[in-house]
């Protein structure tokens, strides 16, 4: 018997010894233990002046670029409106409107027709600088937007920005390359924020609406309709869908209406909308109006602000917003929902 223990022990040596060297060589066999690394979310900037999540980041790496566009029968379909942060309709000589398109997150390959600038122009300018786009104007005009702190650009300075489309006539043609313009730089970087924006599911608060006209002169009125599917606002313009060159309706997030005092008269030619001081707001968000005023602090570089009656600041959809500037004293007719039983 012990014999044979002195025999086996060597044997059980070596088995270990070759295990040992097997373990080695091929590794354990017990389960290893893996470690998972979680990586945090990317942060992504917000677009100044739409509320939206900016994923390209672009829009706070450049300044805004206003480029004013005509709003003629002449002028349709128009290009690239669709694609601006934030649209301005104003009342100019003789009664007609006339957009300003302001663009920072994205930079349409064609905008316009590019038409000539207004006294009102500067009041909106003002906060933002940036780069102004225009084809030209009266002396008076161009005097007053010179003293805005925008970098002004038009046909003759643009180079390869603007160009005339050849299938249109003048002085309808004249169009601008968004990314061409944005390469001309311009200052604050990025631009303020113009307007307060609700957060996540925040429902706005506010009487509903179906559908509401903005009376501007002549044959300007704009209809906008509430469309519950897309959440916005569709445009109507000479009694038919405003459609743009690419085919996309005008629909946006927000209409905000400001009733303005257009000093030396609607319609004469160095008339412009007063944006200073203060006044009656209908903001449209959310299918619903949140009537409240807007004011304007005394420095032209003061961002209006827009309020409820009882103070609070009037919170938007995250989008694209047209802000209307009509009138003092003028009415605007509001259709509410019809309530079926």
């Amino acid at each position: 018997m012990r014999k044979l223990l002195s025999i086996g022990l060597p044997i059980l040596i070596v088995v270990a010894v070759v295990a040992v060297v097997l373990t080695q060589r091929h590794g354990s066999s017990a389960p290893a233990t893996s470690t998972t690394t979680t990586k945090p979310a990317p942060h992504y900037p917000v677009a100044p002046l739409t509320g939206l999540t900016d994923v390209s980041g672009l829009s706070v790496k450049r300044p805004a670029l206003i480029v004013k566009v005509e709003n003629t029968p002449d002028a349709l379909p128009q290009w690239g409106v669709d694609r601006a942060d934030v649209v301005y309709e104003e009342i100019v000589n003789g009664g007609i409107t006339r957009l300003a398109a302001i663009f920072n997150s994205q930079a349409p390959a064609k905008v316009g027709p590019v038409r000539s600038v207004r006294p009102t122009d500067t009041q909106i300018v003002w906060p933002l600088g940036g780069i102004f786009a225009y084809s030209g104007g009266a002396a008076y005009a161009v005097a007053s937007i010179a003293t805005a702190p925008v970098k002004l650009i038009d046909e003759s300075s643009a180079g390869s920005a603007m160009f005339r489309d050849p299938t249109r006539y003048a002085p309808h043609n004249l169009y601008a390359v968004a990314t061409g313009l944005f390469a001309f730089g311009g200052k604050p970087v990025p631009p303020p924020a113009l307007f307060s924006y609700r957060h996540g599911t925040q429902p706005p608060v506010g009487a509903s609406v179906a559908s509401f006209v903005v009376p501007f002169p002549s044959f300007y009125p704009v209809t906008w309709t509430w469309d519950a599917t897309s959440a916005s606002w569709d445009r109507t313009l000479f009694g038919k869908a405003d459609i743009t060159g690419t085919g996309v309706r005008e629909s946006p997030k927000n209409v905000v209406v400001m009733f303005v005092n257009y000093v030396n008269g609607i319609g004469t030619m160095a008339s412009y909308a007063n944006l200073q001081g203060s006044g009656p707001a209908a903001i449209f968000t959310g299918g619903k109006e949140i009537v409240g005023t807007w004011s304007r602090g005394s420095s032209k570089s003061d961002v209006v602000t827009y309020q409820t009656a009882s103070g609070k600041s009037i919170e938007m959809t995250p989008g694209q917003t047209w802000v209307e500037l009509l009138a003092s004293g003028t009415h605007l007719s509001v259709t509410k929902p019809t309530v079926t039983k």
